[in-house]
């Protein structure tokens, strides 16, 4: 299905650049010091260029086509739009236009543009962080970060597992989806017409083998894990281990600058 073909969000993008060398760590740092300056903006456009120019910036690192970032980002605007809609429209406030009973409020205005602009740079800076790691080094860096917090009985192995088991099978159930959607075509389904209930009853005979066949993987997965032994990390080695290196200290050290200086201009404009 086309739809399918143009599904590349969090996909793992392999190129040899800066930015993919950097420790994964380093990075899921960095992306929350960048998550959390953009949740503490306010209204002013100065910090929200100064995250733009830093979007561009990595995608010049990374190797990425800004093109191909921002594509990536299409399943999750209809998402930012609710939210733009949702705070444009029940905000208390000086009225610009009213359609019926409902009205359009300066104040909510501003506040959807805000809270729009906030998740859909949230969801790039994240996005980014996936293009351009493994699957395999994130859930590393995941339980690296998380194994401090083990004595107070947070299980960093088994998040990073799941975590890992997961990012792994996405590919593989958009293929089993395909593969599923063009069988029931073939049948003579129609699957693109009519409105959204139709299309979702119409959805219902490619949902229930996609159920089954996610059933069966999983089934599957714990048999060949109980087979091999596996009981977990305790004791276990790393093919590669993770180095922290200077350049890693280097570039955790400006992205926090960045975010430190975005919201001290955005409190100072303010």
């Amino acid at each position: 299905m086309p739809f399918l073909d143009h599904l590349t969000l969090g996909q793992y993008v392999p190129l040899n650049s800066f930015v993919h060398s950097l420790d994964p760590r380093c990075k899921i740092l960095g992306t929350m010091a960048l998550i959390t300056s953009v949740f503490l903006a306010n209204a002013s456009p100065w910090p929200y260029l100064v995250w733009s120019a830093l979007v561009v910036f990595l995608c010049i690192l990374s190797g990425l086509s800004l093109k191909n970032v921002l594509a990536s980002t299409r399943p999750a605007l209809l998402l930012v739009l609710f939210t733009v809609i949702v705070n444009m429209f029940f905000a208390e406030g000086e009225e610009l236009i009213r359609i019926s009973f409902i009205s359009i409020t300066r104040e909510g205005l501003l506040t959807g543009i805000k809270m729009g602009l906030r998740l859909y740079f949230l969801i790039i800076f994240a996005n980014m962080t996936m293009m351009t790691t493994s699957p395999l080094e994130l859930s590393d860096g995941i339980e690296s970060l998380l194994s401090p917090f083990r004595r107070f009985g947070v299980p960093a192995h088994e998040f990073a597992m799941m975590m890992t088991i997961a990012l792994r099978f996405i590919p593989t159930l958009l293929e089993e989806t395909d593969r599923i959607m063009k069988a029931q075509l073939a049948r003579g389904a129609d699957l693109d017409s009519g409105g959204i209930a139709k299309r979702l009853k119409a959805f219902i005979p490619v949902l229930v083998p996609l159920f089954v066949i996610v059933f069966q993987r999983a089934d599957e997965l714990a048999v060949a894990m109980e087979a091999r032994c596996y009981r977990g990390g305790i004791g276990r080695s790393r093919m590669k281990p993770l180095h922290w290196a200077s350049r890693d200290s280097f570039s955790l050290v400006v992205v926090s600058m960045i975010c430190i200086g975005g919201v001290v201009l955005d409190r100072w404009i303010s």
